[in-house]
């Protein structure tokens, strides 16, 4: 499925699960999805649910004081979910050996606050960006692809 330039939905946080659903098929050809917003606006509750979309079963939690959890669904495909929230500089995700895991085949790798490894991603790459809905207390998600 080829994915449009760019997309935005506005929904209501009773309805993630669709939405996560949608973003599962519209991402599908990407190796990275980035999740960007401030804080609170949704990224863990969206990749917990993008997760489950994509079949992973375990409990997904965020990574803001390991920086990494692993994921597998029930075929063997392997998901990495980054928050990289704490993260000092490039050096210190290289130095930690996390870049191996961004090349890793067949695997999706999931990055919550990915600007600390801007240089490291491609085209292959689907941005997600998340923030609050100006006029209701729902929330916006737009998603882009690319560099």
């Amino acid at each position: 499925m080829t994915m449009p330039e760019a997309v935005e939905k506005i929904y209501a946080l009773e309805d993630v699960a669709t939405v996560a659903a949608e973003l599962a098929k519209l991402c599908q050809d990407c190796s990275v999805i980035t999740f960007e917003g401030p804080l609170g606006a949704g990224k863990t509750t969206v990749i917990r649910e993008l997760l489950r979309a994509l079949g992973v079963t375990q409990p997904v939690t965020s990574p803001t004081f390991t920086y990494l959890h692993v994921y597998e669904d029930g075929q063997g495909r392997m998901f990495y979910h980054f928050d990289l929230y704490r993260l000092g500089s490039l050096d210190e995700f290289l130095a930690a050996g996390f870049d191996e895991h961004l090349n890793a085949s067949g695997s999706v790798i999931l990055v919550e606050w990915p600007a600390v490894i801007e240089p490291l991603l491609d085209e292959r790459v689907c941005r997600v960006t998340l923030d609050y809905h100006p006029e209701s207390d729902k929330r916006v998600l737009r998603l882009t692809r690319g560099v």
